[in-house]
């Protein structure tokens, strides 16, 4: 498939905010969060056909690039700081507006194609890769768009930004607010940020470690693989019947999904080790649900925090319901910890112990995140809302585990990166296959 399917980058350029960010504004404090997040870029592509288009004729390819680079300026005046540059001490953004690299691409057949039988390596080429750019000229814009035109009239914009200014929730709310300014919304207070950038800094300010190295968590990349799995609402909610016990009489989707695949990937290591080792489920957190600073649901950056479930190895069997116990107790823990407040000495120990267990070699340990409830698919430029988002990583990090909802905002999609000889084993695993599809079509 990737042979035939091709890719052509027409043209590129640079965005800058429609307005020159002012000079007061010039400087945006990075908070500890952001401070400790790896110097990473993290993808989104989103798929629009041309039949979700409104009932008028669909508009050209050049009408299109042209709403999105004028609409992305305008939205740029806003997230100014995406227009940026990070200063060499990690701890603030210079509001210089360098802009943002935007992309036109051509791409050689129907975008049905594409969404009949999804295949990452075409995925990757779909969104602008920063290290491609850094190669070429030297420096990287933290944001860079690409939009992709299909032979159908359909249009996929794929995004690549940097993880140090964003998580899920402020990637979201930037998404839909470039659309709705695409699309002409009145709703200001959905368009503009209800607070000005640094709030998050000025609650959890960074970290200063004068002349000493700054931790990071090195992740590890081995010769993984990663699969694509789909959870449909009647799945979910067979899953959810088989894990209801008295601990945990409402068990979430989320839950639910991450104690059976947890429950097989252990399965898998167990088959392809000589002894049983325990396992540590590590699940990254929304902290604007959690924390008392009020409002913090209006945080922009990162904010994300992590639960630890844990297994040991005197526990040979394991079944949903108790999986789904552990991932609720350790949830819940974090939750008593931190709900009164976390402090930046909190955040900063928090990743060393992170970095640790994702060291360990006598311990498997899993990373899930959860896009899951984030509205992604309300993003309508103007031709309709989405019929698929996915995020193509092109970095392969050994045991980790994404979940973002279908369309449907019921299901779940997987994305799961496991070494060569454990998806193997995954692959065939009956009970994964009963619950999940591997690999399905999008249309």
């Amino acid at each position: 498939m990737t042979s035939e399917i091709k890719v052509d980058v027409s043209r590129e350029e640079t965005i800058r905010p429609s307005s020159p960010t002012p000079h007061h504004l010039r400087s945006s404090n990075l908070s500890v969060f952001d401070q400790l997040t790896p110097q990473v870029y993290v993808p989104l592509l989103l798929f629009y056909p041309s039949n979700n288009s409104d009932h008028h004729s669909p508009a050209s390819a050049a009408e299109r690039s042209k709403l999105l680079k004028r609409s992305l300026s305008e939205t740029l005046s806003h997230f100014y700081p995406f227009a940026g540059t990070i200063q060499s001490n990690d701890v603030s953004i210079c509001c210089n507006d360098h802009g943002a690299t935007f992309v036109e691409a051509r791409v050689n057949c129907l975008m049905s194609k594409i969404l009949e039988k999804p295949d990452l390596g075409i995925q990757k080429q779909l969104h602008p890769n920063e290290l491609e750019f850094m190669a070429q000229s030297g420096t990287c814009h933290l944001l860079l768009v690409q939009a992709n035109f299909f032979e159908c009239g359909g249009v996929a914009i794929g995004l690549n930004i940097s993880h140090k200014i964003i998580d899920a929730y402020t990637l979201c709310k930037f998404i839909n607010s470039w659309a709705a300014i695409a699309l002409g919304s009145a709703n200001t207070d959905h368009v503009v940020p209800p607070v000005e950038f640094g709030a998050a800094a000025s609650l959890f300010p960074p970290l200063d470690f004068l002349n000493s190295p700054q931790p990071s968590i090195d992740f590890v990349k081995e010769n993984c693989i990663t699969r694509r799995y789909v959870f449909d609402a009647s799945k979910i909610a067979a899953l959810k019947s088989k894990a209801v016990s008295a601990a945990v009489p409402n068990p979430t989707r989320v839950e639910v999904v991450s104690a059976l695949i947890w429950k097989c990937v252990m399965e898998a290591s167990r088959s392809n080790s000589d002894f049983v080792r325990p396992s540590v489920w590590c699940q990254f957190v929304n902290m604007r649900k959690i924390l008392p600073q009020a409002p913090a649901e209006n945080l922009s950056g990162n904010l994300l925090g992590y639960s630890v479930a844990k297994t040991e190895e005197r526990e040979v069997e394991h079944d949903v319901k108790s999986l789904v116990s552990k991932l609720r107790k350790g949830l819940e823990e974090f939750k008593v910890k931190y709900g009164n407040g976390i402090s930046r000495e909190d955040v900063f120990q928090r990743c060393i112990e992170l970095s640790k267990l994702v060291g360990k070699v006598d311990i498997d340990t899993y990373c899930s995140t959860s896009w899951c409830r984030f509205p992604f698919y309300e993003a309508d430029f103007g031709w309709g809302k989405p019929s698929w988002m996915s995020i193509p990583s092109t970095v392969e990090i050994k045991n980790m585990i994404s979940l973002v909802d279908v369309s449907d905002g019921i299901g779940i999609e997987v994305r799961l990166t496991l070494k060569d000889e454990d998806m193997a084993i995954i692959k065939s695993n009956q009970e994964m296959l009963a619950y999940a599809s591997l690999n399905p079509s999008v249309v």
